[in-house]
């Protein structure tokens, strides 16, 4: 048999060999296992290693000092000192965190016994808001609901939530609760579902996962 034909056999049989069922099993040479112990070895604090045999103390301080601002105020006596403290920090802070519009709580350093409440902000500081603030009107009467009705169920398509809400002053949710127009809405429905049967089969995929996940959120409660 001559060389080419070995090196064949040999591809061949390395090629067909099944895979072991067994466990792989990591195996730890002496080289890890010293180099661990090794790692594993520190050295002890020069503290506790006394160079005679007599008696003497041991300096081993804390990683920070203990303060007195670390004790709630609950676990102190009605005529402890440090009440008083705490109320004028807390004062100071307030004053200082209203000049600089941000919370005490926020600010590092801050003690465990200062509270959990936001200082009242200037109104100033505040952003400009995105609704314009009104206040609710109650003006409507059972005449001008009984019209509302007239006009939506009269003609749906002219006379919208909006344009009743803009009419008689009030808001698009209060004219739904007055008046539905069920027709309108069974032909807004249909023309949906036509839609919907339009649809890919990806993009209804999607939307059926999106209707699961919506059931699956008052469960997670």
């Amino acid at each position: 048999m001559s060389a080419a034909s070995k090196s064949l056999l040999r591809t061949c049989v390395a090629g067909t060999r099944q895979p072991s069922l067994l466990p792989h099993v990591q195996t730890r040479h002496e080289s890890t296992a010293r180099r661990h112990k090794k790692l594993l070895i520190l050295p002890a604090a020069p503290s506790y290693n006394p160079s005679s045999h007599s008696p003497q103390l041991v300096f081993n301080p804390p990683s920070a000092a203990p303060s007195v601002y670390h004790t709630p105020v609950k676990f102190l006596p009605k005529d402890d000192s440090r009440r008083a403290m705490y109320s004028a920090a807390a004062a100071q802070a307030n004053a200082a965190a209203l000049r600089r519009q941000t919370s005490p709580v926020a600010s590092p350093g801050t003690p465990l016994s200062a509270g959990s409440r936001l200082p009242p902000r200037p109104s100033a500081g505040l952003p400009s808001p995105v609704r314009k603030p009104y206040e609710k009107k109650y003006h409507l009467d059972a005449a001008k609901i009984e019209e509302i009705r007239r006009l939506r169920l009269s003609d749906p398509e002219q006379w919208t939530r909006v344009r009743l809400a803009e009419k008689f002053g009030c808001s698009q949710f209060f004219v739904g609760m007055v008046v539905q127009a069920r027709e309108k809405a069974r032909r807004v429905a249909m023309e949906q579902e036509g839609m919907r049967e339009r649809w890919g089969k990806r993009r209804r995929e999607a939307r059926e996962e999106r209707e699961r996940r919506k059931e699956l959120w008052g469960r997670d409660l």
